[in-house]
């Protein structure tokens, strides 16, 4: 019955109605703008991160910067946390891991929080709208927030393009990406191939090797995309048949033909063959006319 009231709940409204029930905390100091008051003060030790949490990187490098920020004025905006289900004393995150992690690298011993009652369902909404909507998740990242969205609550491409205010063609280009092989994903994760490099990969059956040639070779989208359909239609880059080095004999003929012709002379001699042909190169038509006579000459 419980089940059917979350899933009925939907989403669009409701989710609109939990973004605003997070963000209604009012301000500590009204000439600050954007910081809440706190509930309450939590031991840092008492606050666990959300296990569905979509984000799966943080970069260390804002991290660290963040941690820098909070170890100076402290944590101005508190964290959203929800008591954890069967364990008295301890709150889940909802919303704010990254000032959580931050915190405990600036070796901080209470954290403010703002208390929640949340069921897993909206958890898990809110984690991923707090997500895409402030901390610009990695694309794949973003993706698997939406397909953890449609598969595990039934909501529709629609329903998120609503509520989330992005187009469903975005939507459906992201969730293709998870199509990709998961070594492509890797690389997308890691900021090696941008999302418009995955999206031409993704109906390609060589989609390893000219991700390869992408990172190796700094190819474009545009690029990439016209070898995509290189390789679809059969043609592909090929190796240069290996220039046979003519033999002494073949050169020193050359040099006694271009003397006497006053003009260039190439001898291409078939390997393994009597056969061959000549090249007399003229550079302008009194040697042409040059060359003419003297083919000529009886």
């Amino acid at each position: 019955m419980a089940e059917n009231r979350m899933k009925s709940r939907g989403l669009g409204r409701g989710l609109s109605a939990l973004m605003a029930d997070v963000n209604e905390a009012p301000a500590a100091n009204p000439s600050e703008e954007g910081s809440r008051r706190p509930d309450m003060m939590v031991p840092i030790e008492k606050i666990v991160p959300n296990p569905d949490q979509p984000r799966r990187r943080f970069d260390p490098e804002h991290l660290e910067d963040l941690s820098n920020s909070i170890r100076e004025k402290g944590v101005i905006q508190p964290l959203i946390v929800r008591e954890k289900p069967d364990e008295a004393g301890i709150y889940e995150i909802v919303a704010g891991e990254r000032r959580w992690r931050a915190s405990q690298k600036a070796q901080l011993h209470e954290l403010p929080v703002i208390l929640r009652e949340f069921n897993d369902t909206e958890v898990l909404e809110i984690a991923i709208i707090e997500n895409i909507q402030r901390s610009d998740l990695n694309p794949v990242e973003e993706a698997a927030g939406y397909r953890q969205l449609m598969d595990r609550f039934g909501h529709t491409q629609e329903e998120l393009s609503k509520a989330l205010g992005k187009s469903r063609s975005h939507i459906a280009n992201l969730m293709r990406l998870l199509n990709l092989p998961g070594d492509i994903q890797s690389l997308l994760e890691e900021g090696k191939l941008s999302a418009g490099h995955a999206r031409a990969l993704i109906t390609s059956d060589h989609a390893h090797e000219i991700a390869s040639k992408i990172v190796s070779d700094g190819l474009s989208v545009r690029q990439t995309e016209d070898m995509v359909k290189k390789f679809a239609s059969g043609e592909r880059d090929k190796p240069k048949p290996k220039k046979v080095e003519k033999d002494a004999d073949t050169k020193a003929l050359e040099g006694d033909l271009s003397a006497n012709l006053g003009m260039k002379v190439f001898i291409d001699h078939k390997s393994g063959s009597d056969s061959g042909q000549i090249t007399i190169k003229y550079k302008d038509m009194d040697q042409l006319d040059e060359l003419c006579r003297i083919l000529s000459a009886t």
